[in-house]
């Protein structure tokens, strides 16, 4: 079925109710109207608090490490929990087509929460990695079952403003995260970052569910494709792979980054929709521009604060600052783009989008320079900011758009795996550009009277990855000219 076919009875019902509602009198033309307010109240409060709980936990993880004598593990900690993901983004997706979205979702809370008691109760560093894989499953099964939500419960004319309160959810725990991260693990224990959160999901859990309970089940045959979890199984493996190859770079590691490849290269070519490698038009560009936005911004972030550190002297805190502006602007972005007025407008949004992306990235290296001042640098990240709120959430909305109601979930599992693989991909070569224009020999300055002359200087290394980072987002401002399909022939 393809988004021109009709829906199905049980979803014409739906929608047909939520699209007269104001005929009858009802003020329920927004996500907050009486018809939506409490599924749209549980949605923000997850989303919430998976926000908060990243940017928690990557405060907490340090001291955990320690505690736990496993710092050459720390990177396994962050990998696991977006291995697991990948694999269950791509089961989220067929579980949702079969049977909805109600036990994907619940199933996947509870599996985050269960991921979080381990974590914050492992006695050994191998258990805390266990930990977070068992978060990321419920992570990845979560992320998708709120998309396929957002398709099956609320009218088209309202999507762009959901899909919109997802980002605007991500920036009061982006702000207070580290805060009360390093509050908690200071005044109470790092443990207790992680284990306070389980028990603020029970909540909106009750909240959602008569809501949840009155959305129409899959619109396919009761039975899984095997093969598109098989696949999704092959590329979680082939990404672990490469992730452990990269944290050793012994010749010998060229064993598993071979197999890994080897994985996931055909892998994803028959996950995804086909043509997305080739930016066919339509449904392909839309999960390929996503990998692209996503990768491309990411993988310039990553450096930011160590530029900021090692080669202009700030500490880690002040250089960390410098990005929060990027995070209220994505909101403001995401706003933007869900004005009704502005819907037939939406490639071009998301072309402009891409442009600000690029241009913000573009002026970062020259913080490199003495003269320029740091601020220089938050101003950037404000512009890219507002670039990624109009790019990432019109992704979701074109995607649901060109999706019909039986292929919502698959869809929204290629756009998040899409999304997934463009972090991997962008952030591994970022790394490696770093490394091969000097970067290995950066050393961050820790001590509060080391000048950023007594740091290893090597600001080529910050240049190459802005620039190639910079050239990505301009190829995706490209894949824009290519999101609106061909017009069917009469």
């Amino acid at each position: 079925m393809t988004a021109l076919d009709p829906p199905d009875a049980d979803t014409a019902d739906v929608t047909d109710v939520a699209d007269t509602a104001d005929s009858a009198g009802i003020a329920d033309d927004t996500i907050l109207g009486r018809r939506h307010r409490a599924l749209t109240l549980g949605i923000i409060t997850v989303v919430s608090l998976i926000a908060f709980e990243a940017s928690a936990v990557n405060t907490a993880m340090p001291i955990a490490a320690r505690a736990l004598d496993g710092v050459e593990l720390y990177a396994y900690a962050f990998s696991a929990y977006f291995t697991a993901s990948l694999f269950t983004m791509a089961l989220s997706g067929e579980w949702c087509d079969r049977k909805g979205p109600l036990a994907p979702l619940f199933g996947g809370i509870v599996a985050f929460g269960a991921g979080l008691v381990v974590a914050g109760t492992a006695q050994q560093m191998w258990m805390f990695v266990g930990g977070r894989a068992v978060q990321g499953i419920g992570g990845g099964l979560v992320i998708v079952a709120l998309y396929v939500v957002v398709g099956r419960a609320y009218p088209q004319r309202l999507q762009p403003a959901i899909l919109a309160s997802f980002s605007a959810a991500w920036v009061l725990p982006v702000i207070v995260g580290p805060v009360v991260a390093g509050t908690v693990t200071e005044q109470a224990g790092w443990r207790w970052v992680f284990l306070s959160i389980p028990v603020l999901i029970v909540l909106p859990l009750a909240v959602m569910l008569p809501a949840l309970r009155t959305l129409p089940p899959g619109g396919r045959s009761p039975g899984m494709d095997r093969r598109r979890i098989l696949l999704a199984l092959a590329v979680a493996g082939g990404a672990g792979l490469l992730q452990y190859a990269a944290q050793d770079l012994a010749w010998y590691s060229l064993l598993p980054a071979a197999a890994g490849l080897a994985l996931l290269v055909p892998c994803v070519l028959r996950l995804l929709p086909a043509g997305t490698f080739r930016a066919a038009r339509g449904l392909p560009s839309v999960v390929l521009l996503r990998g692209v936005a996503a990768g491309a911004f990411l993988g310039a972030e990553s450096f930011v604060p160590l530029m900021l550190v090692t080669q202009r002297g700030l500490s880690a805190t002040a250089a960390g600052l410098t990005l929060a502006g990027g995070g209220l602007t994505w909101a403001l972005g995401s706003y933007t783009q869900s004005r009704a007025r502005l819907e037939p407008y939406r490639e071009r949004l998301m072309g402009l989008g891409m442009l600000l992306i690029a241009v913000a990235i573009a002026l970062v290296p020259l913080a490199l320079a003495d003269s320029v001042p740091v601020w220089s640098v938050a101003v950037a990240w404000v512009v890219g900011g507002y670039g990624m709120g109009m790019v990432i959430s019109s992704a979701s909305v074109l995607m649901l758009k060109l999706s019909g109601p039986a292929d919502a979930g698959s869809n929204s599992s290629s756009l998040q795996v899409s999304d997934a693989l463009g972090n991997i991909t962008l952030v591994g070569v970022s790394g490696v550009l770093f490394v091969a224009f000097g970067g290995g020999a950066i050393a961050p300055t820790h001590d509060a009277n080391t000048t950023p002359a007594a740091a290893s200087s090597h600001p080529a290394a910050f240049a190459a990855v802005y620039a190639a980072m910079a050239a990505v987002a301009l190829v995706g401002a490209w894949v824009t000219t290519r999101l609106r399909p061909r017009p069917a022939r009469p």
